[in-house]
């Protein structure tokens, strides 16, 4: 497989039977599907909390960990000189909590919810790619912190940062880093050189979205797919052309942020406003066909799943995924019905959000409010095996109803890895 990310993965697989460890070394794990194939973690959750390994001060930011070679990658948005806004690039030992290095640039933020970059970082052979919530692109070496190289998608690009700024995180193909730029004309994702940060291609004369670009295969083919502010589309990683798009066009903004989901050959994507679309992929060759598109009335009324923050995941027969308000439902595949809703998993709130991870025939979850739960998703419920407080919400990423905890974790070699806008936190998930 050309993708360096995906070849690790591929490697991954093979050594499984022999080893329990893994990396978490960019957005939803190696391969994008927030699924963990570690073994030997624990079964059930200690009453109360969980015993923390180490906890370091950071700042404010939406951004998840990403965790590569023994290091632990974040970052976080704060005050440079009493008057000037900063984000940090901010590199930690994953077993002792030692803070390594830190890559310091000024920005000034005019998108809403300011409280720091979204997109976490990727890291592959030895290098560590960070977006900022305003465009700040940089390639830096992982284990020193140094620059190679930095990019403006906002000057470069003639970005239109969306409402929520830059959010997706960067995409490894081959010796390129693929980003969802928000530029004019047909730069709406671009492709750069990862040594460079030389253009390669641009795509996409579209609205950017908020959700980060994934890989499929077609036939012998990568297809690169992009669910922008206006249409999921599938390109050529290498070129950038175009193979095929659905369009899922606004009826009010653009508001797609969950990473796009695949079994098989179906590929699900939901979004807050627009509802959910299921679209089919051909497995022989670069081309695809919506199955079905369902959307309700508002946000209040919602039909199948209208997806936020939370990412859906997709499990034989059934979609499973957290509504507008933190409604936990399940779904037929087949044409988007829903079997159940539970309002346990997570308070009901405008953004509810769970975040959930595939461990075997199960799942690991961390809801908004810190809570770390171990449960099993099936088309007869949501059934919750254990619970416990792993984290505390803090209020500068969302001021109401005593604060959030909306940063994806990260689990790597039994240990989680989490953040609210003050703590960096590890613990042990090994048995």
């Amino acid at each position: 497989m050309r993708n360096s990310l995906r070849f690790f993965t591929l490697l991954l697989a093979l050594a499984l039977p022999f080893a329990h460890a893994e990396d978490w070394p960019q957005w939803r794990g190696a391969n994008r599907d927030a699924v963990l194939h570690e073994t030997g973690l624990r079964k059930e959750l200690p009453e109360g909390s969980i015993p923390r390994l180490w906890t370091q001060p950071i700042g404010a930011g939406y951004s998840g960990p990403t965790v590569a070679d023994g290091r632990v990658y974040v970052t976080d948005h704060g005050i440079g000189d009493e008057t000037s806004e900063v984000e940090r690039v901010l590199c930690f030992d994953a077993k002792t909590g030692d803070a390594l290095w830190q890559h310091v640039y000024p920005t000034l933020y005019t998108v809403s919810y300011t409280a720091g970059p979204r997109a976490s970082v990727t890291v592959d052979q030895g290098q560590a790619f960070a977006v900022g919530a305003m465009g700040q692109f940089c390639c830096l070496d992982a284990k020193t912190g140094d620059r190679i190289w930095q990019r403006d998608l906002a000057k470069d690009f003639e970005a239109e940062v969306p409402v929520w700024g830059i959010t997706a995180a960067p995409l490894i193909y081959d010796d390129t880093v693929i980003q969802i730029a928000a530029g004019k004309g047909a730069a709406c994702v671009v492709a750069l050189d990862r040594h460079s940060g030389e253009e390669r291609w641009r795509a996409l004369d579209e609205r950017a979205g908020y959700s980060a670009p994934i890989l499929i295969q077609q036939g012998n083919q990568d297809v690169l797919v992009c669910w922008t502010g206006e249409s999921v589309s599938g390109l050529d990683p290498n070129t950038g052309e175009v193979f095929w798009g659905i369009p899922m066009l606004p009826k009010n903004m653009p508001i797609g942020v969950p990473t796009p989901v695949v079994q098989d050959n179906k590929l699900f994507v939901s979004s807050f406003y627009d509802g959910s679309l299921l679209i089919e992929f051909d497995r022989d060759k670069p081309s695809a066909k919506k199955r079905w598109h369902r959307v309700g009335r508002d946000e209040k009324n919602t039909d199948a799943l209208h997806c936020m923050i939370s990412n859906p995941i997709l499990k034989g027969d059934y979609i499973y995924g957290v509504d507008s308000y933190g409604e936990l439902r399940c779904l037929k595949m087949s044409n988007g019905d829903r079997v159940w809703e539970d309002l346990t998993a997570v308070n009901r709130n405008r953004w509810g959000t769970i975040h959930i991870i595939r461990h075997g025939d199960s799942e690991i979850m961390l809801n908004e409010q810190g809570e770390l739960i171990f449960a099993t998703l099936s088309p007869d419920g949501f059934h919750e095996h254990s619970r416990a407080q792993l984290l505390s919400p803090t209020r500068i990423q969302l001021s109401r109803r005593d604060g959030v905890c909306w940063s994806a974790p990260a689990i790597a070699d039994g240990h989680i890895f989490v953040r609210n806008d003050e703590q960096l936190v590890c613990a042990s998930l090994l048995e």
